[in-house]
């Protein structure tokens, strides 16, 4: 069942209907679901199913810390109606932080996982200051400082981490607590470090970008500097972490379906709407220059999304999962309170009911405006929204969540050559060791090859609504797996690899089709290795003749699956199809289907087209994900002089190309 929601509203909100009622009805829900889930003494929140890899406390401990957050969201923008809330918070606070309590919690200097949580009791005690820090006893008080300092000059993983430790210190210097100027000063020149051009922020020192881009690395900065207040030591940081984040949601805002869905790429996408929490950030600190209504539009839209295909459910749960409950979505850091980060999407809830971000008239997202073909150049990505079918959808010729050159698996959430607010890469099953979906690879022995590691070419327009993107990468097969620790969305680590051809990639797309160009090198000798310098033995490498090339077009999850002839899988909604367009020859073509494979609901089918390799020559196949009659009239790229080609598109326009001129850069000449 789904949450019964209040009537809609299309004057006020003509995309979803929403008003902060629906928000309100949603949070509460949740709220109650904690509470029936929630300890005698309110500290520990045990949700139903098996424990996380954590084990069971930490997920009781995640249970109350990201309910909180919520609840504080809820609390700072309604104080006088949320009382009994703040109460019941309060009330767990006071067993939490007794270390001689028998619910106390686990503390930061016990279990690195409570570092995280800490941070989500400090902003929430930042918002909360009058409601429920105010309720706390001087020894709750002193307790709860004494449980947030196991987080001074304490370590943490170089990645997004650095904010917990930021936000937890800054609320501690702000109620008399201990805290490090060395601790922040080294913080924030670490997540320096990970800035990108146009408001994209790195997870890390890799090619890491995904959602936390937008849930995690701008979202604490706007709260932080919230409790900085006017300090004339960060006003130029604060002003540049705001313009950041608007530059981050120029490319952002793109990447939300019409119907609210969010990009299906990334770690931790159990969070679900938690996507929604960048815009909210925005939208609180009150300068930005993306309209308010546009920014409700784009968080309601996330959230009703979920909320319709119930997530949460009716009595608050939100289990791991994406619509509906599915474990395999889990990292090995998730628990049953994990989902509940998707709080940080609710962030607006903090804002009281007259502000402009509950008062503005919804205004149009990229996607409802019409189609768009828009190259985000720091991830590599090819984004196009097509009006008909409401779709975006991703070309990725720059994610990864590895660094040029390591020749690691391939991570379904990273790697994968495509990625949509509608499908889902195969996530279960043998096809993540052996990938079908969204690759190009070469099979050696029935197993497909890597493709991590590659070098990336630039992501860019060629004018009229069609972009550009390449890679290139060392085809490499990794064998004997073993289980990364922490799981941070790239799962496993090759023991032993095997290494062959260098494969050249090049994708073209216009509108629904992708037409994508592969060269496996001929005549390499190892001179052209570049950064995959630990090969430099040519002994290890392999001839790609000795290879079947295939091509891997979208998963595509229907309930209404069907298989229709050559590489076609159909479902009412959207069509995924792979057709040879040139060099090609006497290519094998098919649709594997799966149950069970993606968090969506029903079969999922994956087109294929497989062909012998010819070293030094230009494959071609047009790759479709959209609407199904839009499927059947397929583009054509006829070969021109020189190697160079002339694709025409159905819609009669025409782009002529030269593959060579167009691959990845620093190793594009043979």
């Amino acid at each position: 069942m789904t949450i019964a929601l209040p009537p809609a509203d299309r004057a006020l909100s003509p995309y979803t209907g929403w008003t902060r009622a629906h928000w309100v009805t949603v949070a509460d829900t949740i709220l109650d679901g904690a509470a029936r889930h929630a300890s005698a003494a309110q500290s520990l929140i045990r949700y139903p199913g098996a424990p996380g890899g954590y084990g069971a406390d930490v997920d009781a401990l995640e249970g109350f810390t990201r309910t909180f957050m919520l609840a504080a969201f809820r609390i700072a923008g309604d104080p006088a109606g949320t009382e009994a809330l703040a109460e019941r918070y309060a009330r767990g606070f006071a067993a939490g932080v007794d270390p001689a309590h028998p619910e106390r919690w686990l503390r930061p200097d016990e279990v690195d996982q409570a570092k995280v949580e800490a941070a989500a009791l400090a902003l929430g005690l930042h918002l909360t200051r009058d409601t429920v820090w105010a309720r706390f006893s001087d020894t709750t008080k002193a307790q709860t400082i004494d449980y947030l300092a196991c987080f001074v000059g304490a370590s943490y993983p170089p990645n997004n981490w650095a904010w917990f430790r930021i936000i937890v210190e800054q609320f501690l210097e702000s109620v008399g607590g201990p805290f490090s100027e060395t601790d922040r000063e080294q913080d924030l020149a670490l997540l320096d470090s990970f800035d990108r051009e146009g408001g994209w922020i790195s997870d890390g020192a890799g090619r890491s970008y995904d959602h936390y881009s937008g849930w995690a690395l701008p979202f604490y900065p706007v709260f932080w500097a919230d409790m900085v207040g006017d300090d004339p030591r960060h006003a130029a940081r604060i002003a540049r972490y705001r313009a950041r984040l608007d530059d981050y949601l120029d490319d952002a805002l793109h990447l939300i379906g019409r119907d609210g869905a969010p990009l299906f790429q990334g770690r931790s996408l159990t969070y679900r709407f938690a996507t929604a929490g960048a815009a909210w950030a925005a939208a609180f600190h009150g300068g930005s220059r993306h309209d308010a209504g546009m920014l409700r539009r784009a968080a309601s839209g996330q959230v009703a999304h979920f909320v319709e295909h119930g997530a949460p459910e009716a009595d608050g749960i939100l289990p791991l999962g994406w619509h509906r409950p599915w474990r395999a979505m889990a990292q090995n850091y998730s628990g049953e309170g994990s989902p509940y980060w998707a709080a940080k999407g609710m962030v607006g809830l903090a804002l009281p009911a007259d502000h402009p971000a509950w008062t503005a008239q919804e205004q149009p997202l990229p996607i409802d405006r019409g189609p768009f073909a828009r190259p985000m150049r720091v991830p590599g990505w090819l984004a196009v929204g097509t009006a008909e079918d409401g779709v975006v959808r991703v070309i990725n010729h720059g994610t990864d969540h590895r660094a040029e050159g390591d020749q690691q698996p391939d991570a379904p959430l990273y790697a994968k050559l495509g990625y949509s607010t509608a499908t889902a890469p195969v996530l279960a099953g043998p096809g993540v060791a052996d990938p079908v979906d969204g690759t190009v690879a070469l099979i050696r022995d029935g197993r497909p090859s890597h493709r991590s590691g590659f070098l990336a070419g630039p992501a860019r327009e060629l004018g009229d609504g069609t972009l550009i993107g390449s890679s290139l990468a060392r085809a490499h097969w990794p064998l004997e797996l073993v289980a990364g620790e922490p799981d941070h969305g790239v799962g496993t680590y090759a023991a032993r690899t095997e290494f062959g051809p260098l494969v050249d990639t090049v994708s073209v797309v216009r509108g629904a089709w992708e037409v994508r160009f592969v060269r496996v090198r001929e005549d390499d000798d190892g001179s052209l290795l570049g950064p995959f310098d630990k090969l430099r033995d040519p002994a290890e490498l392999s001839d790609g003749g000795e290879h079947v090339l295939r091509v891997g077009g979208w998963a595509l999850t229907a309930e209404d699956l069907a298989v229709l002839d050559g590489a076609w899988a159909a479902g009412i909604r959207l069509a995924s199809r792979v057709v040879p367009l040139a060099g090609l020859d006497d290519a094998t073509a098919g649709v594997l289907v799966e149950d069970d494979v993606t968090p969506l609901d029903g079969r999922t089918g994956t087109p294929w087209i497989e062909a012998r390799v010819r070293p030094g020559h230009w494959n071609v196949a047009g790759i479709h994900l959209g609407a199904p009659h839009r499927a059947a009239t397929h583009p054509t790229a006829t070969a021109q002089a020189d190697n160079a080609f002339l694709i025409t598109w159905p819609d009669g326009r025409t782009t002529a190309l030269h593959p060579e001129t167009a691959s990845a850069p620093a190793l594009a000449t043979t």
